[in-house]
């Protein structure tokens, strides 16, 4: 099953600190999830200005069980980088 994530990050003075000083280890987590056929693509979400102001994910896990565990060991959630996030099922187009 697809999923696509939309997480918003923290919007207190130390949020963008937080941010950069987990992002070397979720990009190895990310990384990992690739090895594993978990990633199919992700970047960051930008204000109009260029900041980074949250992430996008699209993974793919067999079940919503998998794909709460990724959640909960997830830097950018244990690190207090992302505030909110929603979670949509997602089913690719066949175009």
């Amino acid at each position: 099953m697809l999923y696509v994530i939309h997480a918003y990050d923290y919007t207190d003075e130390q949020a963008l600190d937080r941010r950069m000083a987990v992002r070397p280890r979720h990009f190895d987590g990310a990384r990992s999830l690739k090895a594993q056929g978990h990633f199919i693509l992700g970047g960051a979400l930008l204000d109009p200005a260029g900041k980074m102001i949250g992430s996008m994910m699209l993974l793919d896990f067999e079940n919503e069980a998998q794909l709460d565990d990724w959640l909960q060991n997830e830097v950018y959630v244990t690190g207090k980088v992302w505030e909110r996030i929603d979670i949509k099922p997602f089913r690719q187009a066949d175009i």
